[in-house]
């Protein structure tokens, strides 16, 4: 029971099991937490550059048209030689300039007109531009401060010109160089510079701190649900090996009371076979007593001894569930097995008149068996049972039953067959468990219908003999009958 207990607590559920569930789980969370994070700063980066661009394309749009709007306002009220007007329209120009790089995002702007002569100047001033136009775009000194924007635009003037679309240029560092055509009237003059920066990582930092303390509440959420969850299984774990603590504990008491009332069965069976077997000799004894004449019978003085002497083994018996090994295997016994073989042929079964003529013995006794320190009514309790299984067989049947001693000197082991002419073993009875022990040696095995207390003499020899030492096998002899082997170490 305690190994089964053992087997079932290395292979169940546990606690150790639900805190790797959760471990597992969280960092799960974290892992889903961290890539949904870093998508959605992806998807935040890549919307951002093209609304950087976008939104820079647009400005610059907006900047180059304010512009276009007051030239055209400029040529349609002619106010070349008004003062006022011209102070006016020089100080709308400025603003137009000077607002742009008000914002910190923008960090350059221009307009590049393209002369007859194919020359670029750059203007980024009102009163310059003032002078341009009312110059009729002829000479006026260009500004020197926006040298690489100018290199930039002398390389796609021929294509802007033509095109007279929004050119955008993205540098390493998200600085984007925007050209703008520059078409007052509906002609195309040069084009508006504008050099962006747009800068929009506070929207990208605010998603992400959205996202850190969402996830942060959904992660404690989660992790909230999973120690209830482990509240809750840890209690319903403690419960259920608490009812099976004390399943197995009744459990194993209900094992112990089977195995008491076992061991009260096999007790009471030996009782009956051994007040059998008493009663048996005892009727003996009784027709040896009114054969003594005097004391001068000195044989059946002997039998009575030793019946009276198995009498004693057997009321002795009654004592034990099990008898002490001590009384069945000592270095005081020293018992002569042909003679007690002997014995038990000729003083029980030959003097069973109303059966011996129904059964015959062939004694092949070797004369050269040392004597073995084992109880010699163990070995009447061993083989009297294999005789008799060989009788009772034989369904009324004559059969001649042969017993056979041979000592192995060089082995040193004594080999006892008691073999018969008679039908046999049943071959499912020779079949072995997974013990290896034969079907015939097990407890209430009988092929008699109806019999309540056979099937206990082969088990008894067999369980003697293993706390003699012996080895007993059974098997089936060829064309028929069947044959018992015992082997016995002499230095058992």
């Amino acid at each position: 029971m305690k190994k089964i207990f053992t087997i079932h607590n290395s292979h169940r559920f546990g606690f150790k099991h639900i805190i790797f569930v959760l471990i597992i789980l969280i960092v799960t969370q974290i892992l889903i937490s961290f890539f949904q994070k870093k998508s959605l700063n992806d998807f935040l980066l890549k919307t951002q550059k093209w609304y950087q661009q976008d939104s820079a394309e647009r400005l610059a749009n907006l900047t180059s048209t304010s512009l276009e709007l007051l030239v055209d306002n400029f040529y349609t009220l002619k106010i070349f030689n008004n003062v006022e007007e011209k102070r006016r329209i020089i100080q709308s120009f400025d603003i137009i300039f000077n607002q742009q790089l008000l914002q910190k995002n923008v960090q350059e702007v221009c307009l590049f007109f393209i002369r007859n002569n194919n020359d670029i100047i750059a203007i980024d001033n009102g009163k310059a531009l003032f002078n341009f136009i009312s110059n009729n775009f002829g000479e006026i000194e260009s500004s020197y401060s926006h040298t690489n924007a100018l290199k930039l635009f002398s390389d796609i003037s021929n294509n802007f010109k033509k095109n007279e679309q929004i050119y955008s240029k993205i540098e390493s560092n998200e600085i984007i160089n925007i050209f703008v055509p520059f078409i007052p009237k509906g002609e195309f003059l040069g084009a508006l510079y504008m050099k962006n920066k747009p800068d929009f990582s506070f929207l990208t930092d605010e998603f992400t701190s959205s996202l850190d303390a969402s996830s942060f509440i959904y992660s404690s959420i989660i992790l909230l649900g999973l120690l209830v969850i482990y509240y809750i299984t840890s209690y319903s774990l403690k419960e259920r090996d608490r009812v099976q603590e004390m399943f197995f504990i009744e459990r194993e008491k209900h094992i112990k009371e089977q195995i008491e009332h076992e061991k009260e069965s096999h007790f009471t069976k030996r009782i009956y076979h051994a007040h059998h077997k008493a009663e048996k000799v005892m009727g003996f004894i009784k027709e040896d007593l009114k054969k003594i004449n005097g004391l001068s019978n000195n044989v059946v003085k002997y039998r009575v001894l030793k019946y009276s002497n198995f009498v004693s083994r057997v009321i002795y018996n009654m004592k034990w569930f099990e008898t002490p090994l001590n009384t069945l295997r000592n270095i005081a016994f020293k018992t002569n097995i042909n003679e007690v073989l002997e014995f038990i042929i000729d003083n029980i079964f030959l003097r069973i008149t109303s059966k011996s003529e129904m059964f015959g013995f062939n004694l092949q006794l070797d004369t050269k068996i040392p004597i073995i320190h084992i109880n010699e009514f163990a070995v009447w309790e061993v083989f009297e049972p294999l005789i008799q299984n060989s009788i009772d067989h034989s369904h009324d049947n004559k059969i001649l039953i042969t017993v056979k001693t041979e000592y192995d000197s060089v082995k040193k082991i004594i080999k006892i067959t008691v073999s018969d002419d008679g039908n046999g073993i049943l071959p499912n009875f020779l079949e072995e468990n997974e013990k290896g022990i034969k079907k015939l040696f097990l407890e209430n095995i009988t092929s008699k219908p109806g019999e309540n207390n056979s099937g206990y003499g082969c088990y008894i020899s067999y369980e003697i003999s293993k706390r003699c030492g012996w080895t007993i096998d059974a098997q089936n002899l060829q064309p028929k009958g069947s044959q018992f082997d015992i082997f016995i170490p002499v230095n058992s």
